[in-house]
């Protein structure tokens, strides 16, 4: 049909929505080319999409020496030999993957495995890559021969942009994207994520699957049009696409049976099917419609989850634990939650800390109702989770991103610290999880941070909570000064600790006040939020634990 055309078996591509009238791409703004690559500007012509392809692939910056064209002409033949292309062996870092043919005619189906092999012998600092063959059958579409596909692909691998993140090539890198798929979808898909939690004995393993969906499941058409965004804005859309994949799944499915035992199974057959129920224009609309954290904030997220999984020593493929199975019901015991109750909990966790067991540092039954006593049991853990049962038998609590220790920055004075990870969540009489909020109160000063000038003066001694209307002003609950050696200024507070109180923000209007005694607690709730109050307005403490994270592989 066109010089693009060599691999490309007609008869399964959908021509109809072509159009031969389609000028040519010239503009060379961001801004434009992300809004041209959004409404499928070049889907509606097979030639015009390649040579876009060509044009953004070839303004990759790469690596001072990126195999070219003809370094796969001097190569394949050494490589393949007289092979028949469907018995070549794939290389380890594909993992078993998936080798989409998508609208490949027999000649293209046998050229991914032969481009698949040239790449690993060129890039033996690849180990994990399930994303390639994938991309590499995509790109075949749009290619006028296998030795231009492979540059292509050549230069996505050798981007030495920092700032511009392409395609996982290693576990670590890989392993830490499922965690911080699973960590955004614990913030954006709360009702998807419920479902998870239900349905699967670990979730981790369903969210490890994200990238199967796209690379993998996911159509020709809808495919095409995800990476014609994601050649301009990068790996962001990734997360957004199957953030969106996730979302179209919970509305589509609510309340019917599984269609198999698997809600992974389950996943991928409404993604291969997708066509019965969304729109490619549909998908990337509910996708750009979640207001995602910045890519910055993203990428600090992700390097916090890597950082945990070197620090367990996880950095290659290995037999997965069973993550949200970390609480054992055999060494676990609790007077106030119940072993279900805390693995629910441990579903609202970041993932990261989703890899240890809960270890008990403080309960009032042993250690009384000292808050000195609190202290010195609780620091030196970080995080923590804070859990409180009232003489109402009402049960509420707290996860405490931050050491308590960090409360003496202040001096003497009430001083605020934590990140947004934090949250503050009740059990008894319902479940109910409040999202983070930022704590506004005249002592963040003496902390040593900068306050806002537009920050109100707190109203009372339980300080005033405050959510900005749109969440994308909101501080990023990932931009801790501690762990990413940010300016003081950008950190935000969200717990406070004195010898007379603890307060902690919560969310959606929520604070926990608890007095020295920890007899007695009050919670703080703004009444412009449709949702019940954390716990009763004033309250006596019946028992209340202090939690830590026990390493499960370090001991």
């Amino acid at each position: 049909m066109d010089e693009y055309g060599r691999f490309v078996d007609w008869d399964k591509m959908d021509v109809s929505a072509q159009s031969q009238n389609t000028k040519e791409l010239t503009c060379t703004d961001f801004h434009e080319l992300k809004q041209l690559a959004r409404q499928g500007y070049w889907a509606k012509n097979h030639s015009l999409r390649a040579k876009v392809y060509h044009k953004l692939i070839s303004n990759i910056p790469c690596r001072t020496v990126t195999p070219d064209a003809n370094v796969y002409r001097d190569i394949v033949v050494k490589i393949v030999g007289k092979r028949s292309s469907s018995s070549l062996p794939l290389p380890e870092f594909v993992d078993n993957s998936l080798i989409p043919t998508y609208c490949l005619n027999a000649e293209g189906i046998g050229a991914v495995r032969k481009i698949i092999l040239c790449i690993a012998n060129q890039f033996p600092d690849i180990s994990f890559c399930p994303a390639l063959p994938s991309v590499i059958a995509l790109l075949l579409h749009y290619s006028k021969d296998e030795a231009e596909c492979f540059e292509q692909v050549c230069r996505i691998l050798a981007c030495n942009d920092p700032s511009k993140r392409l395609i996982d090539q290693t576990f670590l890198a890989f392993e830490s994207s499922c965690m911080t798929f699973g960590d955004l979808v614990n913030k954006y898909c709360q009702a998807a994520h419920k479902l998870m939690v239900a349905v699967s004995e670990d979730v981790l393993e369903v969210y490890s699957d994200w990238q199967r969906w796209l690379f993998g499941e996911l159509p020709m058409v809808y495919i095409a049009r995800v990476f014609d965004v994601f050649l301009v804005e990068g790996y962001k859309v990734l997360y957004r696409v199957a953030l969106a994949l996730l979302k179209f799944f919970h509305k589509v499915r609510a309340g019917q049976p599984m269609e198999s035992d698997s809600i992974q199974q389950d996943i991928r057959a409404f993604v291969r099917d997708i066509a019965k129920s969304v729109s490619p224009e549909r998908l990337l609309e509910k996708a750009f419609a979640i207001r995602l954290f910045s890519r910055k904030e993203i990428n600090l997220l992700q390097m916090a989850n890597e950082k945990a999984l070197q620090q367990k020593g996880i950095t290659v493929k290995q037999k997965r634990q069973n993550v949200h199975l970390a609480v054992h019901a055999e060494n676990f015991k609790s007077e106030i939650v119940s072993v279900k109750e805390m693995r629910d909990i441990w579903s609202w966790i970041p993932e990261r800390f989703a890899l240890c067991q809960p270890l008990l540092l403080f309960t009032t039954l042993e250690h009384g109702c000292s808050l000195s006593r609190f202290y010195s049991h609780s620091e030196g853990h970080e995080p923590t989770l804070l859990l409180i049962k009232t003489t109402a038998k009402e049960v509420c609590g707290a996860y405490l991103s931050t050491d308590w220790s960090e409360r003496r920055r202040g001096g003497n004075k009430l001083s605020f610290f934590g990140t947004g990870e934090c949250f503050v969540f009740r059990l008894q009489p319902e479940v109910e999880r409040y999202e983070w909020v930022v704590i506004k109160h005249p002592e963040l000063a003496s902390t040593g941070s900068e306050t806002e000038n537009h920050a109100p003066p707190a109203s009372s001694t339980l300080s005033s909570s405050s959510i900005p209307s749109d969440p994308s002003d909101r501080l990023s609950p990932f931009l801790a000064a501690r762990h990413f050696n940010l300016p003081s200024k950008t950190a935000s507070m969200f717990m406070a600790g004195s010898s007379e109180c603890i307060i902690v923000g919560g969310g959606d209007g929520q604070a926990l006040y608890l007095d020295a005694d920890l007899n007695h607690g009050r919670t703080s709730h703004c009444n412009t939020f449709n949702n019940q109050p954390l716990c009763s307005e004033s309250f006596q403490i019946s028992i209340l634990e202090v939690w830590g994270f026990r390493d499960t592989m370090n001991g």
